[in-house]
């Protein structure tokens, strides 16, 4: 079972650790050292990510007082969520921690949003994948470590609301999922406050302390969780163990 936790007092040892999601449309970048921020960068408009996160990196570097080889550890959401996205930040921990010669941890992108909340119910984070799906899983609090109870998928989101069976909060991207909610899990609780729902570069580099690092950062792939439209238009008339499918898309 996949857990998250938060540092202890005793296990902080001056880390250095740059954060980074890219996930959807927030763009959250931060510098911790241990379990402090030192600083911290957080977008959310509809905007390339492509373009705004190495400026975004720079400026929390020179903020926090930083140099980039002074950097400990890279931490960064490798997915679910925007295909495009996902491979922006993947990309950038892959190339800085090459780079700089250091470690590159990876968070779950809904678990970063679910750590948003401190409760003792089931936290489930959503994403809007279209067409009434979701990327979402299901974790809870456990000895102040997030404990991942039903994997991330990408599911409709009547057959993810079946597998509820205990009391929760649904946070993340919530508003198209409401009445829906409410009419299935009328006691669940919804998140509304951006504060809750938004990924916080601060709540990924605390999860990316405990994470463990990559033992080969060459092969860090984006956890999509879902074949892109295109890949999955093909296989309806291909068979990828024939032939290597992706390159023909």
């Amino acid at each position: 079972m996949l857990k998250y936790g938060y540092l202890k007092c005793e296990e902080m040892n001056n880390m250095k650790l740059l954060a980074m999601d890219t996930s959807n449309q927030t763009l959250a970048v931060a510098v911790l050292e241990d379990d402090r921020v030192l600083a911290q960068f957080q977008l959310n408009r509809k905007m390339n990510h492509s373009l705004t996160l190495m400026p975004a990196i720079e400026t929390v570097m020179q903020t926090s007082g930083l140099k980039p080889a002074d950097l400990d550890r890279i931490v960064v959401a490798v997915g679910p969520g925007s295909y495009t996205g996902i491979r922006i930040a993947v990309t950038t921990a892959k190339t800085l921690a090459e780079t700089l010669k250091i470690e590159v941890t990876t968070v779950s992108s809904l678990a970063v949003i679910a750590a948003n909340a401190q409760t003792n119910k089931w936290i489930v984070p959503l994403m809007d994948a279209r067409r009434n799906n979701v990327y979402a899983g299901a974790y809870r609090w456990e000895n102040n470590q997030l404990v991942n109870l039903i994997p991330d998928q990408h599911t409709s989101f009547e057959t993810l609301i079946e597998k509820i069976t205990e009391p929760a909060l649904f946070i993340g991207e919530t508003t198209k999922f409401i009445e829906q909610i409410e009419a299935t899990l009328p006691s669940a609780t919804i998140a509304t406050s951006d504060t809750l729902n938004l990924p916080n570069g601060l709540t990924l580099g605390k999860l990316g302390y405990r994470a463990q690092p990559i033992d080969d950062i060459h092969g860090l792939v984006p956890a999509y969780l879902k074949r892109v439209e295109a890949e999955e238009k093909w296989l309806e008339t291909h068979h990828p163990e024939d032939e290597n499918y992706v390159e023909k898309i």
